[in-house]
């Protein structure tokens, strides 16, 4: 993918007027204002700027020169940009083009990175799937990406996904002014704690899944019902474990930065409220390590339990073929239809013979059964 157009942006902004037209696109307008905006606002000592009536956001470069006036610092919320939607975004702010990069084509793991005077912080956010049967092909979590790029007074969220708003988080920092006037760090700290209590909320859920899964492993089968026939939804969920252990076990070492090195552009005081998320982040994380070491457990059992059940099978079927060899020996010898046989002619021969066949399955049987084979 070309970094042309976030480079000229970013060196020379006169050169934006040379970039190809976008169908729709009104050459008057403000470049950073983007449709894939959601929310875009200044904040001062922890409270948001009011607006003229009638009128819904700011766009991103009147928050800036307002933030650069007035002190401050700007919150700007987009979902899913394209790459054409966040070049002037990119531009006003001057992020760095690979973060813009990293921002626009999502589907990265997460991280912390430092660019210039941005931060730039990537997290993976997990939606438990609600299901009424765990099946074969359950989809038991879902996944989807915020990026936070953090700078002195702003603050740049991009959120990938149908899952994870941010909306009923701002309105939350906005009733807590005391929190918010620490500026962007403390935006960065509550999407990274909003982050974790999700994660905490579907390891619980999970759990459940998995206890269902465990007891169904275990519990006596129903008459008719073979063993091996939750294979498939032990390792269904095995592969979504997976994918939330891909979204936590990323994340530590960022947790970990953020809240033991000192940094710029993280309030002291916030630092010590990382530590908190940091724990939290270790204990699910040992929770999710936990999971798949117990489905590997089930499954291993799960096999074992058909295995078992099969040689079961197999031990019933040679205990009849042992039972039935007896008579059909003696009759196979007694239809050669040689003319001298023993007992041929016989008053009593046939009872006799039907008798031994009898009297000999019966011991098999009997020794046999005694002996667990049926």
């Amino acid at each position: 993918m070309s970094m042309l157009p976030y480079l000229r942006a970013a060196v020379r902004p006169s050169l934006r007027r040379a970039t190809p037209v976008q169908p729709g696109y009104d050459a008057t307008r403000d470049p950073s204002a983007s449709s894939a905006v959601v929310d875009c606002a200044v904040y001062r000592d922890g409270r948001r700027d009011p607006l003229e009536p009638g009128r819904g956001c700011l766009t991103p470069r009147e928050a800036l020169r307002r933030v650069r006036e007035g002190g401050g610092f700007a919150w700007i919320g987009l979902h899913e940009p394209t790459e054409a939607e966040f070049a002037g975004i990119a531009a006003t702010f001057g992020l760095h083009p690979l973060a813009v990069e990293d921002a626009v084509h999502a589907h990265q793991r997460p991280k912390l990175e430092r660019y210039d005077d941005t931060l730039f912080t990537v997290f993976k956010t997990i939606h438990y799937v609600e299901h009424a049967e765990l099946t074969a092909t359950s989809e038991v979590v879902e996944t989807g990406e915020v990026m936070c790029f953090t700078g002195p007074d702003f603050v740049i969220t991009v959120r990938h996904g149908g899952q994870g708003s941010l909306r009923s988080l701002r309105h939350r920092l906005q009733d807590d002014p005391e929190l918010l006037s620490r500026g962007p760090s403390a935006v960065l700290h509550s999407i990274a704690d909003h982050v974790v209590d999700g994660y905490i909320a579907v390891a619980a859920a999970v759990q459940d899944d998995i206890d269902e899964v465990e007891s169904a492993v275990f519990a006596a089968p129903a008459k008719g019902v073979s063993r091996g026939g939750d294979a498939g939804r032990i390792y269904q969920l095995k592969r979504e474990v997976l994918e939330f252990k891909r979204a936590v076990s990323p994340l530590l070492r960022p947790m970990e930065l953020l809240s033991e090195r000192p940094m710029r552009l993280v309030d002291p005081d916030i630092q010590k409220y990382f530590r908190d998320v940091a724990d939290h982040l270790a204990r699910v994380h040992e929770q999710v390590i936990g999971f798949d070491e117990l489905l590997n457990s089930i499954l291993q059992a799960n096999l074992a339990q058909a295995s078992v059940a099969q040689n079961e099978d197999m031990r019933k079927i040679t205990s009849w073929a042992a039972i039935i060899a007896v008579p059909t020996m003696i009759c196979g010898v007694y239809g050669m239809n040689f003319e001298h046989m023993p007992e041929l002619h016989w008053r009593y021969g046939y009872p006799m013979v039907m008798v031994a066949i009898v009297g000999s399955c019966f011991a098999i049987h009997r020794t046999l059964r005694r002996n667990g084979w049926l």
